[in-house]
Parts: structure tokens; sequence; C-alpha cells
């Protein structure tokens, strides 16, 4: 029978109308029938800018931020189908829906009815849009508000559940789900900046919770906190959403890893419990917060350091799988035991919602997984909203019946509505170091410019000395030239009046030799008395010099003095430069204080839950290995997270090149466990820590830091980026090394998952194989540890794949690296290996070898075909499976080896057959095992003949 909701058509006949929304979607019911009515009047619930709203009760009272909130529940009718319209076209339909008066009448005969109340009644006509803004709108107005919210679908296999919920509308808009349109409500009302929203998208199949981004990620745990009782599930993946695109893009990979099979009642009948988780997180403004509404007035300088507040509130949308009865779907072998652990489920749900409703003590949410998921939706503080599908084929009254009731006993469920709200203690962080950069880019500012002031006035007062000096020695030379140049003339005139005097002398010594001889004394004591005068004049003239020259000294000597304080306040300057470097130790000293108490922490952990946590500290582990952590693990990143927040990132990479090892122990500890979250890579990547683990893991002897810097370094190579720079900087080169040299299995396993993460990036293959690579994975399988030879096989299936990818690309035409390295006896040794991760890895190996044709000669020689044919037949994943016969009937050569051994490996569109020429037999477990077996027997009798004759 095939669902008209499902691929998002409406039955021939049926008339599509949108109905007009009501103006308020949460009036109260009517009173309760005189017949046979079951009702209950609901209670209205926090609405987002509606009288009554949670939001503006919190702000105006201080003493509780907590609403009662009753389950509300709508009932939505199928229209009829094709199958339905011909078998039952004599019949009326088993309900009778009464929109206007929100009822709903259940036939038992022609002329007796039952008659129930429900929130909202949706008749088959309701457009997507409106079941949106009656069922979910009010929901997720809650949760932007800083409410948890819960909108789940109920209902028998093919009434329509999925069609409501997670119909993308992709060919016609006004076919879009719950899901896109909540999503786009979302993203309309937050803001980018301040505003975050992310998503995890996972099933609940056969009481196993498996991720659907991550299909590798198929059994991740739950985890309660001890304090609040909150679930949750940190082993799932989680995607940032920014926009409506990358949103519908994640629900076509979730929807395509959903399990789904055909049955009566519907072709494609889902098989598992489907729940898509939306965290929202919105920065709140101080006087709307309900935290500051509750600590009241604060001084302004409290104001200025106060955290900002954050409200995380959480949306849960669940597509439960419908319930079905074995006789009407039709469910056999193993789709009867996915019908089985569906009821189960919706089995202890119904348990506990009736439990809830009768107010009992005890309500059995331990029974299952489900009702351990949605224990917050039902009797918790989230607002639930329930929609209850139906059909109107009289065939199904009793599975519509036990609906119907179903939806009557939640709608008697009252939850406790409650806003979780947090300081962003990381925002005040950031903005506090802002400050702290600037205040130190000011102060190194002006410690400049003092510098720059004293080399200035330093240099300003050797020009005006040395101009000084320069111009007192050519005064000097002028004068003394001066003096000279006078003392000459004076001699010479000398010389020239006594040779005047002389001759006058002579002439006249007969006249009056007494009379002028004295008249000559004369004029030489007035002559000599001229050159007196002249002679002090002079030394007056030089002792004014002199006098100028030492207040040229003593304004130098000013001028030193002022050079003296200007080197005092340099030394200043350095003393405080000396505390700063002071309190950086100490900060320094307080960054290994926290990593000594998580060392010590993480040692008591150790001794009290060694059986619970299967790797520590000193084994960081990838990511996409986390889910195995228990309490300790959220604790410890709890420890790192604030030991990030308090030294920063580049301090914690400076510690790496200490020549104290426990320092550096300590340190890369941090830095792996930092890398092991996708937002902290980019910055570690950007400040050089990938660089500094590579540098460690080259200089360094100790097998932990070994251990932890190749776990950090394979959380890093999960990105591509990341993978080129890691190949870039001789990283390959280093963790082969490192492989060589280990003996520890945690050390092989880290390494094996970071060169396994490179095997995957097809443009890094031959670089990678050229450095040692392939081989560096070939030499770990030495170890014989699972946990190793697990990541081996996951480097081995990558690397195949990649490969896979390249022929048909057509950029690579020759024999596979692998075998021509010699890893097709390995990888046909542990095809069949008894750990289910190594298995799985190997199998998928050899369908994507044995995928193009220039392989199969050696995966024949190597025994592989008789692995393919037992992948064919006996994998437990479908998808291996049929690959693995899709390659076998398409390879001539394996089509030409199998015809030789008289094997009948037939074409066609189902599971594979092997016809021998033999009487035909039972097909069942016991058959298939003597095949292989024969198999196996027919293998050794071939190399047996092969050695004496040609063929």
């Amino acid at each position: 029978m095939s669902m008209a909701y499902r691929n998002g058509t409406l039955p021939k006949g049926a008339l599509k109308v949108d109905r007009p929304l009501s103006m308020n979607s949460s009036t109260k019911s009517s009173a309760s029938f005189k017949s046979k009515t079951v009702g209950h009047t609901p209670v209205t619930g926090p609405r987002r800018k509606s009288t009554g709203s949670v939001g503006n009760s919190a702000a105006n009272t201080k003493d509780s931020t907590s609403v009662s909130g009753r389950v509300r529940v709508a009932v939505r009718l199928r229209p009829r189908n094709a199958e339905e319209m011909v078998s039952d076209a004599d019949f009326a339909d088993c309900v009778e829906l009464q929109p206007e008066l929100k009822r709903l009448k259940l036939r038992r005969n022609n002329w007796d009815s039952d008659t129930y109340e429900f929130d909202e009644v949706l008749t088959e006509f309701a457009s997507q849009k409106r079941v949106y803004e009656v069922v979910a709108k009010p929901v997720v107005e809650s949760v932007l508000d800083g409410y948890n919210g819960t909108v789940m679908a109920y209902g028998q296999t093919g009434t329509g559940k999925t069609y409501t919920l997670g119909r993308l509308g992709e060919e016609d808009t006004a076919d879009r789900g719950i899901m896109v349109r909540a999503m786009e409500d979302i993203l309309s009302e937050i803001t980018p900046e301040k505003d975050s929203i992310s998503v995890s998208y996972f099933q609940l199949y056969m009481e196993s919770i498996q991720d659907l981004l991550d299909p590798v990620n198929d059994n991740i745990s739950i985890v309660e906190d001890p304090k609040t009782g909150d679930v949750s599930l940190p082993g799932a993946t989680t995607v940032d959403i920014r926009d409506q695109k990358s949103f519908l893009e994640l629900l076509r990979v979730g929807e395509a890893h959903r399990f789904a099979a055909n049955t009566k009642l519907n072709t494609e009948s889902s098989r598992s419990h489907a729940m898509l988780m939306v965290h929202v997180e919105r920065s709140v403004k101080g006087r709307d917060s309900v935290i500051s509404s509750e600590n009241g007035t604060t001084s302004h300088t409290a104001k200025a350091f106060k955290p900002p507040v954050v409200r995380k509130s959480k949306l849960v949308v669940v597509d439960l799988a419908g319930s079905e009865r074995i006789d009407k779907s039709g469910s056999e072998a193993h789709t009867l035991e996915e019908a089985k652990s569906i009821n189960l489920s919706l089995s202890a749900l119904g348990k506990c919602i009736n439990a809830l409703a009768e107010n009992s003590a005890h309500v059995p949410v331990r029974d299952s997984k489900l009702t351990r998921l949605l224990r917050d939706s039902f009797g918790g503080t989230a607002r639930t909203s329930l929609v209850i599908t139906i059909g109107p084929s009289p065939r199904h009254r009793g599975e519509t019946a036990s609906t119907i009731m179903f939806g009557q006993r939640a709608m008697k469920v009252e939850n406790m509505l409650k806003i979780k709200e947090e300081f962003d203690y990381k925002s005040l962080s950031r903005r506090l170091e802002m400050q702290l950069d600037k205040q130190i880019a000011e102060h190194e500012r002006q410690q400049k410019g003092f510098k720059d002031d004293i080399e200035r006035i330093a240099q300003e007062a050797q020009v005006r000395i040395t101009e000084a000096e320069k111009g007192y020695a050519e005064a000097l030379e002028r004068e003394r030239l001066q003096y000279q140049n006078d003392y000459m003339d004076a001699i010479r005139k000398l010389e020239e009046q006594w040779a005047a005097n002389k001759q006058k002398h002579e002439n006249e010594k007969a006249k009056s030799s007494v009379l002028s001889a004295s008249m000559e004394v004369a004029e030489l004591k007035k002559l000599f008395e001229k050159e007196t005068i002249s002679r002090k004049a002079a030394e007056e003239e030089i002792d004014n010099l002199k006098n100028q020259l030492a207040q040229w000294k003593r304004s130098e000597a000013a001028g030193n003095s002022e050079i003296l304080k200007l080197r005092k306040m340099l030394e200043d300057e350095k003393c405080q430069k000396a505390k700063l470097e002071e309190e950086i130790a100490v900060l320094q000293s307080q960054l290994l204080q926290l990593s000594f108490e998580a060392d010590e922490t993480r040692r008591n952990l150790d001794r009290g839950e060694t059986e619970k946590l299967p790797g520590t500290l000193d084994s960081p582990i990838p990511p996409f290995m986390h889910q195995h952590l228990g309490d300790s693990g959220v604790g410890e990143k709890a420890s790192m997270a604030k030991l990030f927040e308090q030294v920063g990132l580049q301090k914690i990479l400076s510690l790496l090149e200490s020549e104290d090892a426990d320092v550096q122990i300590h340190a890369v500890k941090v830095v792996a466990n930092l890398a092991a979250e996708e937002a902290n890579q980019e910055r570690i990547v950007k400040a050089g820590g990938l660089k500094s683990l590579l540098t460690l893991l080259r200089s360094s002897n100790d097998e932990t830091i070994h251990r932890v810097a190749a776990g950090a370094i394979a959380n890093l190579a999960m990105n591509e980026t990341n993978q080129e720079l890691i190949m870039s900087q001789g990283g390959i080169s280093l963790l082969s090394v490192t492989a060589a040299k280990a003996e520890d299995p945690q050390t092989l396993r880290m390494v094996a998952g970071a060169i396994a993460n490179l095997c995957g990036n097809e443009k890094l293959q031959p670089k990678l194989r050229g450095e040692g690579g392939v081989k560096a994975l070939q030499g770990m399988v030495r170890s014989r540890h699972p946990d190793v030879l697990a990541q081996v096989a996951r480097g081995i299936a990558n690397f195949a794949k990649c490969e896979s990818r390249a022929y048909t690309q057509g950029s690579k035409t020759g024999k596979s690296l692998l075998i021509e390295d010699g890893t097709l006896p390995w990888i046909v040794q542990n095809a069949n290996n008894e750990a289910s991760p190594i298995r799985r890895h190997i199998e998928l190996a050899l369908c994507h070898l044995a995928q193009h044709e220039v392989n199969a000669k050696d995966m024949i020689k190597g025994g592989a075909l008789w692995e393919l044919v037992r992948i064919s037949r006996d994998c437990s994943r479908d998808d291996i499976r049929t690959l693995a016969y899709r390659t076998l009937t398409s390879s001539p050569s394996f089509q030409a080896e199998l015809k030789r051994l008289r094997i009948d490996y037939g074409r066609s569109s189902e599971a594979p057959e092997l016809n021998w020429s033999m009487p035909p037999v039972k097909h069942g477990r016991v058959f298939v095992v003597v095949f292989v077996l024969a198999l196996h027997l027919a293998k050794d009798l071939y190399a047996l003949l092969k050695k004496p004759f040609s063929h």
C-alpha cells in the first residue's frame, strides 16, 4: 500500500484548500459533551508576543521563572488513497470531524459513535501552512523566548507523520513540513552576529541511537546530568546553521540515511524514530534578563565587568515510527524484528504518559531509550505539542481508536516551563582581553615615545655642544691670529723706527748726541707704555672669552642633568616591564597548577571509574571516538575550556617549547583536547599550533608526547585544508617514523587514525604513498590490537575509495597502488574478521578495488573473488552487499572465472543467487554456511590442480 503523504501528493479527488488560521490557537476548549466524550480543558502556555507570555512575567516578577503548561494535542485526518477508494468505496469513513467545535466522532457502527475533544481538529483539506501555525509555531516562538520545545507526530504507519514533519517542499513550496518552516522562522528572528543555531539529526533504530549525519557513528550513548537530570548526546554530530540552504542540505543527507522498508500498509514505511534537535543560543540585554531582574541593581563598576546573559533553548522535532499490526503490515524476517522494536518503544512511551496523566508516583522512564530522550517533553520543562495522524478507512478502526486514546491521555500531562539563562563568561573574557591588549599597546606606544624624546633631546644637546665648541675654537683662533698680526706689525714698526732713529742718530750724532739719546729713550718709554696697554686690553678680551666658555659649560651640565632625569625615567619603565614579566610568570605558574589539578582529577577518576572510561587525558582520541567518554570527559572538557579562557591559546602554545618535560606533556595534552573541538582547530592552526606539534613529534623522545601529539594531529587532519598543511610540512614522514618506532597500541592507534584521515584526500594520494604513508599503515598491522587494525582498515578503505573515484573521473588508469604495494593479501585475510569495524572497512575496500577491471586479475589470483561472493551473500549491510553483487555481475573477468568454475551468478535486480549444477535445495542459514565451505574447498582444489597442469 502506498502512502499519499510520503511522496508529497494527495489522492485523486482530494481538494487541497488553505484554511485560515484562528486568532488564538491556544483558546480553551468548550465543555464536555453529554454523550461519551473524553476531553480536557487546555491550559494556555507561553506564547511569543501575546498576553500571558512567560517572558513578560519573568521580567515583572523575581520569585519564579517557571510556568505550568499542558501538552497540546491536534488531530489530522489523512485523505483516502487510491487503494482505499477502491476497497472501501461502499463504506463510509470511520471518523467524522467537527473542526469548528474541535470535536471528532469515531463511529462504532451505523447508529452509535464516540465523541472526543482536542485542542485542534484538522481535516484532510488542511494545508501544511495551517498545520504548522496551529501545531508548531507556538512552540517555535517559545523556543525563541528561551524555553525548550518539542513537536511530535504519532499515529499508525502510513497516516502522514513524515509528510507533516519532514517534507522539504522541493517541487512545491506549499508542501514544506514543520521542520523546514520552523527553521525559517528561527533564522528570521535571530541576529547572526550575536546568536547561534546548531543542529543534530539522529534516529533510534532497534534501541540503538545512530547519527543520520555520520552513518559510521551508529552507537551513540545517552548522558544524563546527575544534578539537573538533563539528557544529552555528546557523541552526536552537531552542525552550525547560518542559512536555510545549508539546513535543507542537512535534511537531505539525514533522510538518505534513514531506515525504511516496503510493507503492505506503506511502500516507504519508516523503521526508526527520527529526532531533529535544534539548539538556539540568544544573547539577552540586561533589562530583559531574568537573572538581572533577580539580582537587582548593581554599581557602575559591577555593570562594566558583568558578563552578558545568554538564553539557551532547544527545539526537538520527533517523527515517530508508525505503530502497526503484524497481520496487516505483513512484516516478516528482519522487518518483523523492526516492527517488534517499534511497538515496544511506543508501548513504553504510552506507559509513561499514562503514569503522568494519573499522577503516579513512579514513571517508567528508563524502560526505553525513546522515553529517556523524551524525558523533558512529557512531565519536564519543555513546551510540547503533539499531532496525531489518523486514516479514514474503517478497516483500521482499531488502530485509529488507539491513536485517539493516546492523544487524549497526552492532553492530561502537565509540564513546568522554565527559561534557561547563563552568564556568557567567554564574551566577557574576550572583552577584557581586548582592553588589556589596548592598554599594553598604549603603554608600549608611550614607552616608545619616551625613548624617542630622550634620543631627540640627546641629539639636540650633542649638536649644540658641538656647535659651541666649534664656535669657541674659531673665536680663539681668530683672536690669536689678530694678536699675532698686531704683534708682528708692532715689531716691524719698532724695527723701522729703530732703523730710522739709528739713521737720524747717526746724522745728528754730531749735533746733539746727549739730547737725541734722551729723546729717544722718552719715545721708547712711550711705545712701551702703549704696548703694555694693548697687552692688558688683549688679556681682558681673553678673560671675557673664558667667561663665555664657562657659561656654555654650565649650560652643557644642565643638559646632562636633564639627560640623567630622562635615563632615570627609562629605568623606571624597565622596572615596570620587569613587574609585567613577573605577572606573566605568575600566570604561567597558574597554568601549570591548573594542568596539574586537571591531571590529578583525571587520575582520581581513573581510580574510581576505570571500567567506564576507555580513554584518558594521556590518550586523546579524535572527535569520532568521543561518544565513549562519560561524565569525567565532560568535566575534563570544562576544565580545559576554563584553562583556555584564563591562559589563552598563544601562551599555551608557547609552553610546548619549554625545556621542562612535565610542562611539555601537560601543554600538549591541553592542545590535544582543544583540537578535539572543531571550533578551535582553525585558531590552533593560525596560531602555529600545527607546526609546534610537528616540531614536538620530531624532537621529543617521550612516548606520552608522541601519543598525545599524534592524537591532536589526527583531530586536525579531519579538515581538508589542514590535511594539505600537514603534508606540506612533512607531517606524513614524521608520522611514518613515529609508527616505526612506537610499540604502544594507543600511540599506534593515534598515528593510524591521522594517516587514515589523510588517505581520504585524493589530491594527496601520490605524495602520501611516496613519503611512506601506505607502508606505515602496513607496518602497524604488527600490533594486532583491534583498535589499531580498525584504523588501518579505515585508512585502506579511504585510499581505495579515492582511487575508485579517480578511475571514474578518468584521472587514473593503472593498477591500484594498494595492490602494487602488496596490501591485497592482508585485505583478503581480514575480510571476514570477527571485529565489526575492521570487517566493514575491509569489505568496502574490496568492493572499491573490484569495481575496475584492471584490478580483477590480481584479485582473482589473491583469492578476493571468494570474499566478494561471500560479501554479496552474507554482509550485514545492504549497501555493501548490493555493491559487491553489482561489481561481480558487471566485471567480465569475474563472470568468466565464475563460469569457468561452473558457478551461475545470475544478473538480476533482485538479491544475488548462486546456482550450482545440483538439485534444488531449500535456502536457509544452513545452506549458506555449507555453500561458503564448499567455495573454500573448491578454491583449495583449484590451487592444487594448477601445479602439475596448465589448467
